[in-house]
């Protein structure tokens, strides 16, 4: 984490309360000690009145993820992204992720490295032949690894630890989700205190007949036609 709003619990309490009172904000936050904004917390997180987690940002530098995962993540459009250009960045040596999936087995991770050193070769060929990097950049893989800074809020981080630390989730953005949460739950426990897959913390499932935890959990199945708020249960 590069950065983060300073005080953020407290600007979060201050910002929901001054929609019940007279004051300035400058004047509530003022009057907002650690205690104070904890239980302010805890009722906004009771009641499900989560607007205010969004005066709260938090910046991430992550490096050394695939294309794969950054193309996962810039589909939480409640942030703000930076990443390395591939455009202006040749990749005439490219590093890139291997699964574990695919390293577990020597005879599969020798064939992908193999094809990924092809690749290479190829890449190189055409910025020799005076391809423009933004052109010949076609031919390299998802797996090839990039350079990100990202912002969200909370509000935004609570949807994405939600949807990504879930079991289902790609085991990538899944282990960069954990991580983030560990980093943000250091300088801000109480707004992360229930952040997590809905299994973890709530007991139900949202995904249905995808659940990988049927026999764990409640599992919820939404209903696409009937209204925004009806749930069928499986």
């Amino acid at each position: 984490m590069l950065s983060f709003t300073p005080a953020p619990e407290k600007v979060v309490a201050a910002a929901a309360r001054i929609c019940y009172s007279s004051k300035s904000g400058a004047a509530i936050a003022e009057s907002f000690d650690e205690d104070k904004a904890e239980e302010f917390i805890a009722k906004l997180i009771q009641l499900g009145h989560f607007s205010p987690f969004e005066h709260a940002s938090f910046t991430f530098a992550i490096d050394g993820v695939s294309r794969s995962l950054s193309h996962q993540l810039v589909r939480h459009r409640i942030a703000s992204y930076s990443q390395k250009s591939q455009r202006y960045v040749k990749e005439s040596g490219f590093a890139y992720v291997t699964p574990k999936s695919i390293a577990a087995s020597p005879q599969q991770e020798a064939e992908y490295k193999s094809l990924m050193e092809q690749i290479q070769q190829a890449y190189n060929v055409l910025l020799a032949a005076g391809i423009p990097a933004e052109d010949a950049r076609y031919i390299l893989p998802n797996a090839t690894e990039t350079n990100l800074v990202v912002t969200m809020n909370a509000r935004s981080l609570l949807n994405f630890f939600q949807l990504r630390c879930c079991r289902r989730a790609q085991t990538e953005i899944r282990e960069l989700a954990w991580q983030m949460l560990k980093q943000v739950r250091q300088v801000a426990p109480m707004l992360f205190a229930n952040a997590g897959p809905t299994c973890l913390t709530l007991g139900i499932c949202y995904e249905g007949a995808m659940s990988c935890r049927p026999d764990k959990v409640e599992v919820i199945t939404r209903s696409l036609y009937s209204g925004e708020n009806d749930f069928e249960k499986s």
